[in-house]
């Protein structure tokens, strides 16, 4: 059971981690504010293997729609994506990834919404940018070298996912280390290198939790590794760069309730310290954020 001693022990083990500070960035002339408030990314899956009903989206009219609901709930920024990260959703090639996108991209960056396109794909990534979207979702490092130079070229960002394999749908079993966050910032700290010496300023860091690693299917093993890390997100920020999380649904606890699941992940995430919230259910994580804020 979490508990407030929990909480005091994590902030005196890492009493140095928890004043590193992140700044804001500018991106298409607006700023993204982190480090003063949280950020949420909306979310709009162009899958139909995508179990989230509420984001799926079948056409592009249907996408375009959602994406400026979104912005008008108070995303600062939405996230489309063409494939699932399901271990069991169909893959989608490049061709038809960048069909049931780019119509989606140019639409809402036309209508002044700060678009990211999730792929773990080079080609994909080039098409986005070229139509519009201005952050790459890199879930991969197979080709990341080859978008890091795309990325620089535009001016983008890129959010860096931490992820076990050469992309997300070619994951294994997770290896735990005795540290897994320390692991994972010492991950984060060699791709950063690689994305700087590529001419990347605008990054961002994401630990990857909603990834379908094969021995993380068992609920009480995932949920418990995802609070973990969830908590001691803050101590990732000393890389310098702002923490994006995917927040989790954890099915299996919530039940019928599961559109409340984000919203509960929501405030361990904000109190590990995390600066955009990538999410199905915008105005309720809002909602509950804002609520902390007035503590």
């Amino acid at each position: 059971m979490l508990s407030l001693e929990h909480l005091a022990e994590l902030a005196e083990r890492f009493r140095e981690a928890r004043a590193a500070s992140v700044r804001p960035m500018r991106l298409e002339g607006r700023v993204l504010p982190f480090g003063q408030r949280p950020v949420l990314m909306g979310v709009i899956n162009l899958s139909s293997d995508s179990w989230y009903r509420e984001s799926v989206c079948l056409t592009a009219e249907a996408a375009i729609r959602r994406g400026r609901v979104l912005a008008a709930q108070g995303a600062d920024l939405v996230d489309v994506g063409a494939e699932s990260t399901l271990a069991h959703a169909a893959r989608v090639d490049e061709a038809l990834q960048q069909s049931r996108l780019l119509p989606v991209v140019r639409a809402l960056a036309a209508s002044g919404v700060l678009v990211s396109v999730e792929t773990y794909s080079a080609t994909v990534a080039g098409a986005a940018l070229e139509a519009g979207a201005r952050i790459i979702n890199l879930t991969g490092i197979s080709e990341a070298d080859a978008v890091f130079e795309m990325v620089a070229a535009y001016d983008a960002a890129v959010i860096l996912c931490y992820v076990q394999g050469p992309h997300v749908r070619a994951v294994g079993d997770f290896e735990f280390h005795d540290d897994v966050v320390g692991a994972m910032r010492d991950w984060f700290a060699a791709l950063v290198d690689r994305a700087q010496q590529r001419g990347v300023e605008k990054i961002l860091v994401d630990p990857g939790l909603g990834f379908y690693y094969r021995n993380l299917q068992d609920s009480a093993m995932r949920v418990r590794h995802q609070m973990q890390v969830f908590l001691q997100t803050f101590r990732l920020r000393t890389l310098g760069y702002p923490i994006c999380h995917a927040l989790p649904h954890a099915f299996e606890y919530f039940g019928e309730e599961v559109r409340c699941a984000e919203p509960f992940f929501a405030v361990l995430a904000a109190l590990g310290g995390t600066d955009l919230f990538r999410t199905h259910e915008v105005p309720r994580v809002r909602a509950v954020l804002e609520t902390l804020a007035v503590y």
